[in-house]
């Protein structure tokens, strides 16, 4: 089981071992990721139909919004297949490029996910404190650069992340007790000094991380000094509608991304480890999952064209934001 190629030092495959000390309940553990997998593909898909075929939803926040969901769609099916399998088919083994290739796509759209969360919230930030200028601001060339910038953003920080750790020695085995391919969760199975690997994952978390937060937390500050001076308390009340949505997928997005980040370099011998790999799954897959639910049950557009594509009646669309 763990064989090396002939350099002796990488291995031809890694095994996954899924949740170690919880491997009797893996079916169990299998059954809500499943039915959230299912969920969020469906969401996301569904959201991603909607945005493109209603002409009344062809709105910059709204093309965030998808962008958002075909990000999230795709992050969690990088992952939740590969899981059910080794859950209900015991198929541990990874291919090591296969490996290194599901890391990439793990680590670069989560970091797009949160560079698309800081697009949407200076959306919000234009669309509130300047809303004659909206359209004009944000203009569909607009869009497409920022989602393009954003892309190459965490294509370009993560492609590292596969060198050095393929450079790794791995004399000591080829077992990852972990459900997908994560890059601390790789590097530590190594025999080598990953001390690089660490500062590079850290100092690429304070380049996307922190910079997306800081962005939109000054976006949301402006945009609560706004609020506050309108005169008008139904004005204030929809300003604030529009935010909530984004404000609660912000909050799922990070506060578990957090808790893996730094449980994985702090954390290690504090937190039993089934913990960390579930949460590492919830990060994955709790966005996806909710997210559509949220925009979906907040946004009056999104609640009509859900209600008109499934009764087939006309629906007026009144403005949102």
């Amino acid at each position: 089981m763990s064989r090396v190629n002939s350099s002796g030092l990488t291995p031809v495959f890694f095994i996954l071992n899924g949740v170690p000390g919880l491997e009797a309940a893996h079916i169990w553990i299998s059954l809500p990721f499943c039915f959230m997998y299912i969920i969020a593909v469906v969401g996301n898909c569904g959201l991603i139909y909607l945005i493109s075929h209603e002409e009344a939803l062809h709105q910059p926040m709204y093309y965030f919004l998808a962008l958002l969901s075909f990000t999230d769609v795709t992050l969690c099916t990088t992952t939740i297949p590969n899981m059910l399998c080794i859950f209900w088919f015991n198929l541990k083994e990874i291919d090591f490029n296969a490996c290194l290739a599901q890391m990439f796509f793990v680590h670069m759209l989560t970091g797009m996910e949160s560079g698309v969360l800081m697009l949407m919230a200076l959306d919000r930030y234009v669309a509130i404190c300047y809303p004659l200028h909206y359209a004009t601001i944000l203009t569909s060339s607009v869009i497409a650069k920022a989602g393009l910038v954003t892309f190459l953003r965490g294509v370009m920080l993560i492609i590292p992340f596969t060198f050095l750790t393929k450079r790794l020695p791995y004399c000591r085995g080829n077992c990852i007790p972990h459900t997908y391919c994560d890059h601390m969760s790789v590097a530590k199975v190594s025999c080598g000094n990953f001390k690089v690997n660490a500062i590079y994952g850290l100092m690429v978390a304070l380049l996307i991380g922190v910079f997306d937060i800081c962005c939109i937390s000054v976006s949301y500050t402006m945009i609560l000094r706004a609020v506050v001076s309108l005169s008008s308390t139904d004005a204030r009340h929809k300003a604030f509608s529009t935010c909530t949505s984004h404000i609660c997928a912000i909050v799922m997005t990070y506060v578990p991304a957090f808790f893996t980040f730094f449980t994985h370099r702090f954390g290690g011998h504090t937190i039993p480890h089934h913990i960390h790999i579930i949460v590492a799954n919830l990060y994955l897959l709790l966005p996806p999952t909710i997210n559509p639910i949220v925009y979906g049950v907040k946004t009056k557009q999104i609640r009509e064209g859900v209600i008109k594509f499934l009764l087939g009646d006309k629906v007026v669309f009144t403005q949102d934001n």
